[in-house]
């Protein structure tokens, strides 16, 4: 499989943020959107083998810690199935962030699936793959990026309309996020209205690696 790189860091974004992670980021994305950050990662990588990864893992903390398998996009690479089974056999808590686009139903079960919905500003959002969110496992967790209140307004409709309101003990976890960092950037405090304003039962959160000054 073709790996971009292989790091430990503190896990930034979804209902785990805030904990120590090793992350697996896999080379190559079938999508552009207009703000990513991991523009690195089209391309670039080394070819190695699952059994090289895990033991990279292994080498960077020797006890099994949580991982995350991420790109670019990973689903566009069929050992990411044989190498998720692999962690999770030896104890890892695997997180696998997937863009959207790809049926996400083949991972294994045990894996926590975060699956990043592009909104219309991403440019991306015609190709969302919408059987994944009529197949949805409790664990998992929705996450929409925005950029102004046409996403915000959006996003709303998209969890209307695939029923994500009414899930028991709000599972799976809703998360939404600002566009960082860039022209585009949506101040916190406006999202934080909306979602009062319509009583969302969504989490507000931000890419706390980029603020705390790790990758």
């Amino acid at each position: 499989m073709k790996v971009n790189e292989i790091f430990k860091s503190i896990q930034g974004e979804s209902s785990w943020q805030g904990y120590p992670c090793i992350f697996i980021r896999l080379s190559g994305c079938n999508l552009r959107c207009r703000w990513c950050d991991t523009k690195y990662a089209y391309e670039n990588g080394n070819e190695i083998s699952v059994d090289e990864v895990i033991n990279s893992v292994g080498t960077i903390h020797e006890s099994p810690l949580l991982v995350e398998i991420t790109g670019g996009e990973p689903l566009l690479q069929p050992e990411v199935y044989e190498l998720s089974e692999k962690l999770l056999d030896k104890g890892y808590k695997v997180l696998i962030d997937t863009n959207g686009s790809i049926p996400a139903d083949k991972l294994d079960s045990r894996a926590i699936r975060i699956i990043d919905i592009k909104c219309p500003n991403s440019g991306m959002s015609d190709k969302t793959h919408w059987d994944n969110l009529k197949n949805l496992r409790t664990t998992d967790e929705i996450k929409f990026v925005l950029s102004d209140k046409r996403d915000y307004d959006w996003a709303k409709d998209v969890i209307k309309k695939y029923g994500l309101l009414d899930q028991v003990n709000r599972q799976p976890k809703i998360l939404f996020s600002p566009v960082v960092r860039t022209i585009h950037e949506l101040p916190l405090h406006s999202i934080a209205e909306w979602i009062l304003c319509d009583n969302l039962p969504v989490q507000l959160q931000v890419q706390l690696h980029k603020y705390i000054g790790v990758r």
